[in-house]
């Protein structure tokens, strides 16, 4: 088996399909990759605007609540949540105001693993292995917060330049 992938990675036509392929990867990778963060942060923030539309709509207000010892009104938590959200989910589809748009993001990440540490029990079926649909939601951050990583790390010297594409 071995022997057939060598001889295949070795022929011409695989490393001409490679070629292009690693090519078109360099050249929409980060833009798909800002986009699609774009579409999620607009999604979610947006859906908070809509009472129970959104899965994390209560456990976010319960997070803040707990968090402001109640000294902000649940309505203003997801509006304010909410806004924040689509104020990121915007500046990545646009690329304007990348550098703002990161800190809003990396603001924003810390708060959304408290959960994990103020309601255990509603994060994970079986702590810490199983997580629940809301210990999932949570979850995926990670991925956005590394997505976010590589992005800022092609962002342009002048300090609003959107990311730099590799050539």
């Amino acid at each position: 088996m071995m022997n057939i992938a060598k001889r295949v990675e070795n022929s011409s036509w695989y490393r001409k399909v490679d070629s292009v392929i690693r090519t078109w990867m360099r050249k929409f990778g980060l833009k798909a990759l800002r986009i699609s963060i774009g579409i999620v942060f607009f999604w979610f923030g947006i859906l908070k605007f809509f009472p129970g539309m959104s899965p994390a709509y209560e456990l976010a207000v319960n997070t803040i609540s707990v968090t402001t010892f109640g000294y902000i009104p649940d309505s203003t938590i997801i509006i304010g949540l909410a806004i924040w959200e689509v104020a990121i989910g915007i500046g990545l589809l646009t690329g304007k105001l990348m550098r703002l748009t990161l800190l809003l993001l990396f603001l924003q990440m810390p708060g959304t693993f408290l959960p994990v540490f103020i309601f255990p029990e509603l994060v994970f079926n079986s702590i810490p292995f199983v997580p629940t649909i809301e210990g999932q939601y949570i979850f995926k951050n990670l991925v956005l917060i590394s997505a976010a990583i590589v992005l800022g790390g092609f962002l342009e010297k002048h300090p609003t330049g959107g990311v730099k594409q590799i050539e």
